[in-house]
């Protein structure tokens, strides 16, 4: 692994010299390292670029981390990463990506992560991205989520993007068989001219499913951002979508939510919520001795933990 490697996984992926547990480390379309464990194991696709990892039923405990690095220009990296989480399994999945150009030349990583959840499987899935690096060319994370969980699982989401990515889509779908639940966190930063744009979708097809999706997010400079979420319940279910944003300067955000019913029993609520920082938020931290920019890190760091 190169110098830049090393920095973004510790920035996405807590990296301190080694993961605990299962990894494997993508550094510019190539396997930089790897490694299973008894119950966690990691092999190569071989019709696309990309792994399976399969963990065995009732594993308690284990992680498995999958980050990807890009660390320079005229990268366009593509992976696809399916996750076969046995019955009863209790894991956690990390999957952080960097990317990273110093010149003129675009850096993009594109990674379709899809998950089958077995019966009362739970699954902590950590993602952060970011973008780093003083060149001109642009910076693109594109990240594809497909998750089915079988009665019984959950899977709870957290994932951010910390800045610096100049371009983004990011797709999430699901489908949640009887009593699965579904429980997302997302946090996102755009600044200067940078574009990003979420798009979630969830099928609640089993009796007493539910999902829970909150999106926090902040719109600064010239920067723009559309979110859009759709929840559909088919039978007796709950879900519940939020989406809460503060523009600054000349910032923009878009928000189009959807609900749909298809029997008598769904239980569906959204919120949404776009606006400036308070004027009077600022001026109690500058009472506090902080500039007006000190201020405004402060509240925004505090918004988006």
């Amino acid at each position: 692994m190169n110098g830049i490697t090393e920095k973004l996984l510790g920035i996405v992926s807590d990296w301190a010299g080694s993961f605990n547990g299962a990894f494997n480390i993508r550094e510019n379309g190539q396997c930089a390292g790897r490694q299973s464990t008894a119950h966690i194991k990691i092999e190569s696709k071989i019709d696309v670029p990309g792994l399976d990892i399969r963990i065995l039923p009732g594993t308690k405990g284990e992680s498995v981390s999958i980050p990807a690095c890009v660390t320079h220009g005229d990268v366009d990296d593509l992976v696809y990463n399916d996750f076969f989480v046995g019955d009863g399994a209790d894991v956690t999945i990390v999957a952080g990506c960097g990317v990273h150009t110093d010149d003129g030349e675009p850096a993009r990583h594109n990674g379709i992560h899809r998950f089958f959840l077995g019966r009362d499987a739970h699954v902590v899935y950590l993602e952060k991205h970011i973008g780093t690096g003083g060149g001109s060319g642009k910076r693109s994370i594109d990240p594809v989520t497909e998750a089915t969980l079988a009665e019984g699982a959950i899977l709870e989401m957290d994932t951010s993007q910390l800045g610096g990515v100049d371009d983004t889509t990011r797709t999430t779908r699901a489908t949640l068989a009887a009593g699965a639940k579904l429980y997302i966190r997302e946090r996102l930063l755009t600044e200067g001219s940078q574009q990003a744009r979420t798009d979630f979708e969830v099928f609640l097809d089993g009796e007493d499913s539910g999902v829970d999706l909150i999106s926090r997010s902040v719109a600064k400079g010239n920067s723009h951002q559309a979110y859009r979420s759709r929840i559909v319940g088919n039978t007796r279910c709950t879900g519940h979508s939020e989406c809460d944003a503060i523009i600054a300067d000349n910032g923009t955000v878009t928000a189009a939510p959807e609900l749909t019913a298809n029997s008598g029993d769904p239980a569906l609520i959204h919120e949404a919520a776009i606006g400036k920082i308070a004027g009077e938020q600022l001026l109690k931290l500058r009472t506090l001795g902080l500039t007006e920019e000190e201020a405004e890190a402060k509240i925004v760091a505090g918004f988006l933990k």
